[in-house]
């Protein structure tokens, strides 16, 4: 029987894999990232499960004028706290399976 004993050393080790990710993905709920847009007038903040946490807008970029600015300050800032909780996932992702990427996690 060729690699037995590879074969359960290699199943304990993805089984310890699995048990870590699932912690990281407990842990990342918990972490956040924030992004502004338009010198800080728009801050959204994000966890690591891509969740909108918080949008905060200041009273000066309210413009009843220029509504249009304001959505894309929002999108802007938005857009950017989503990149930058998808590349926090990734980091601890990395920390876990030592830089392989596996397909259809994350």
């Amino acid at each position: 029987m060729l690699g037995g004993g590879n074969m359960n050393k290699m199943m304990k080790q993805v089984q310890k894999m699995q048990r870590d990710m699932a912690k990281m993905q407990e842990e990342l709920a918990e972490k956040t990232v924030e992004a502004t847009a338009g010198g800080g007038v728009v801050k959204v903040v994000a966890n690591g499960r891509q969740e909108l946490i918080s949008v905060e807008i200041k009273p000066e970029a309210v413009d009843p004028d220029d509504v249009e600015m304001l959505q894309d300050l929002v999108l802007a800032a938005v857009n950017e706290a989503l990149r930058k909780s998808q590349e926090m996932v990734s980091d601890e992702m990395s920390k876990i399976t030592g830089g392989i990427k596996i397909p259809g996690l994350f």
